[in-house]
């Protein structure tokens, strides 16, 4: 089943490689929950895009840090408004690519 947004994607993918540094092994299709996608199928579309250079290294850390919090910078919070801005323009990068690949559920098609 997909994603219900790109962000809904990240935060599993960033959940799914926190628990592998904690030492889980992730095997594919045996989740509790079936997934569209593999872990490494998220890592490749974001090497992807940094390697086009669409995404820069201040994308990826705003998307790992606020990631691994679980929740996106707050753009109505000062210090957190260049994060919110980062985090916008990564997500709409990968938006497009995710539903493609049937990552997150297409817009078009929902109800």
């Amino acid at each position: 089943m997909p994603f219900d947004s790109a962000e809904e994607a990240w935060f599993w993918f960033i959940q799914a490689q926190e628990a592998r540094a904690s030492g889980a092994r992730i095997v594919a299709g045996r989740g509790m929950v079936p997934r569209p996608c593999e872990p490494l199928d998220m890592l490749r579309v974001v090497d992807r895009l940094y390697r086009q250079r669409k995404l820069i290294r201040d994308h990826l850390h705003v998307l790992v840090h606020y990631g691994r919090r679980l929740m996106a910078p707050d753009p109505d919070r000062r210090l957190e408004v260049r994060a919110s801005g980062l985090w916008r323009e990564a997500l709409d990068f990968l938006d497009p690519i995710l539903r493609e690949k049937g990552i997150v559920a297409d817009a078009r098609l929902a109800g």
